[in-house]
C-alpha cells in the first residue's frame, strides 16, 4: 500500500480551492455532477458553512491571505436569516456558524466572529424540549423530531460554554447526547436516522429510516455523524460513556467497510451490486477517528488512525478529481440518500477531506 505525504496533499488543495474560489464568487455550492460544475444554495442552506470552512482551514494551514478574505463574509450573511421572516434555519446552525463565526473567531479573534457564533449557539439551545431531553431537528409540524446528525451540531453549544463560562449550553448538549445515546444507537453501534418523540409529554414514541434504506438500516454518513460527534461530546463532557459510544460506532463502521474503505450509502442493503458509494460518510467518519486517535490510550491509536488514513488514502487515489483540473469539487461519488443526490460531489464531502487532511498535516484550531 502506497504511503502518502498529508502535507503535499495540503499543497496539492491550493490549486483546486484557487479555482473554486474564481468561480464561485462568493456563492454556497452544494452538489455537482459529471459536469463538474457545482450548484449552488440559498445562503440559509444548511451546507451553507462548509465552503467558507474550507477557506478557514487553507488559510490557517498555508497563510495565504486570499482565503481568509473570500470566507470573511460569511458569517455575516447567515447572521441575517436570524431576522428575516423565514423557518429555514434549524438545527444545522452548528454546521453553519462552527465552520464560519466560530472558526473565524478562533482565528483572528474577531469579535463579531464571537458575537454571531454565541447568537447562533442560543438559537440552538431555544431549539431544545426540557420535556423529552432532546434537540428539535426541523421546522414545520416536525416538533418531536431530533436526529443523528445533531451530534455534531452540538459542539457549537459546547463551544459557547467554554467561550462564555456558563455551563447551561453544555448541559443541553450533554442531554441531548444523552438521549440519542438511548434511543439513536444500537447495542452493536449501529445508529438510527430519525427519533420521534411526543413534543408534550417527552416520551419515545418511533424511529424513522430516514436518509437510510429502512427504520431497521444504517445510513452510512448517520453513522459517521454519530462516531464524530460522540467523539466531540467526550472531549468536551469527559462522560465515559460518550467515548465508548463513539468506539462502538467505529467499531461497527470500521468492520462494515468494503474492500476500498469507502462504504455505500447504507451498511444494511440487501445486495451491494450497482449501488453508489458515499465518499463524503468515509471523509466525516475520517475526520472523527482522528479525534478519537488523539483521545485513546497509547496502545489503541493506532486502530483508529490507521482506519481514518486507509479511508483517506482511498479517497484521495480514487475518489479525487486531481486529473481533471476543470472540475469545481474535490471528491467524487458522493450520495445523499437512496433517492437524492445520488453519485455527485458535495460539499460537506469536500470539507470533511480537507478537515481530515489537515488535521493529518499537523492542524491546531480543531473546532469541536
Amino acid at each position: 500500500m502506497s504511503v502518502i505525504c498529508w502535507q503535499d496533499v495540503m499543497k496539492r488543495l491550493e490549486p483546486k480551492v484557487d479555482r473554486m474560489i474564481g468561480r464561485l464568487q462568493g456563492k454556497y455550492p452544494h452538489d455537482a455532477g459529471n459536469d463538474g460544475k457545482y450548484n449552488c444554495m440559498g445562503s440559509d442552506y444548511w451546507t451553507t458553512g462548509f465552503w467558507p470552512g474550507i477557506l478557514w482551514i487553507m488559510y490557517d494551514m498555508t497563510g495565504n491571505k486570499h482565503y481568509m478574505d473570500a470566507a470573511w463574509n460569511a458569517d455575516a450573511e447567515l447572521e441575517e436569516w436570524f431576522v428575516k421572516p423565514t423557518e429555514e434555519l434549524h438545527h444545522d446552525v452548528g454546521f453553519q456558524f462552527l465552520s464560519t463565526a466560530v472558526i473565524k473567531h478562533t482565528i483572528t479573534g474577531d469579535a463579531d466572529g464571537l458575537r454571531r457564533g454565541l447568537e447562533a449557539a442560543n438559537f440552538l439551545a431555544a431549539r431544545y424540549n426540557p420535556a423529552g431531553q432532546f434537540i428539535r431537528a426541523w421546522n414545520a409540524d416536525k416538533h418531536g423530531w431530533a436526529i443523528i446528525d445533531c451530534m455534531v451540531n452540538i459542539s457549537l453549544l459546547f463551544w459557547a460554554s467554554r467561550i462564555t463560562g456558563d455551563p447551561r449550553y453544555k448541559h443541553i448538549a450533554v442531554r441531548h447526547a444523552e438521549t440519542t445515546m438511548q434511543h439513536g444507537i444500537r447495542n452493536d453501534g449501529s445508529t438510527k436516522h430519525i427519533l420521534s418523540f411526543d413534543p408534550e409529554t417527552g416520551e419515545f414514541i418511533e424511529s424513522f429510516g430516514g436518509q437510510g434504506l429502512s427504520v431497521e438500516s444504517t445510513w452510512s454518513r448517520g453513522a459517521s455523524w454519530g462516531l464524530y460527534g460522540y467523539a466531540n461530546a467526550y472531549v468536551n463532557s469527559g462522560d465515559e460513556r460518550f467515548l465508548d459510544t463513539a468506539k462502538r460506532i467505529a467499531h461497527y463502521f470500521i468492520a462494515a467497510l468494503p474492500e476500498d474503505h469507502v462504504p455505500y450509502w447504507d451498511f444494511r442493503l440487501e445486495s451491494f451490486e450497482g449501488q453508489p458509494r458515499d465518499s463524503s460518510a468515509a471523509a466525516i467518519a475520517a475526520s472523527g477517528l482522528l479525534d478519537l486517535a488523539v483521545i485513546v490510550p497509547a496502545g489503541e491509536k493506532q486502530l483508529y488512525k490507521g482506519a481514518a488514513e486507509r479511508m483517506l488514502r482511498s479517497l484521495t487515489e480514487n475518489y479525487g478529481t486531481w486529473d481533471q483540473p476543470e472540475h469545481e469539487a474535490i471528491l467524487l461519488h458522493g450520495t445523499g440518500s437512496g433517492t437524492s443526490y445520488i453519485d455527485k460531489s458535495l460539499i460537506f464531502g469536500d470539507y470533511y477531506y480537507v478537515e481530515a487532511v489537515a488535521k493529518l498535516s499537523g492542524w491546531k484550531h480543531r473546532i469541536y
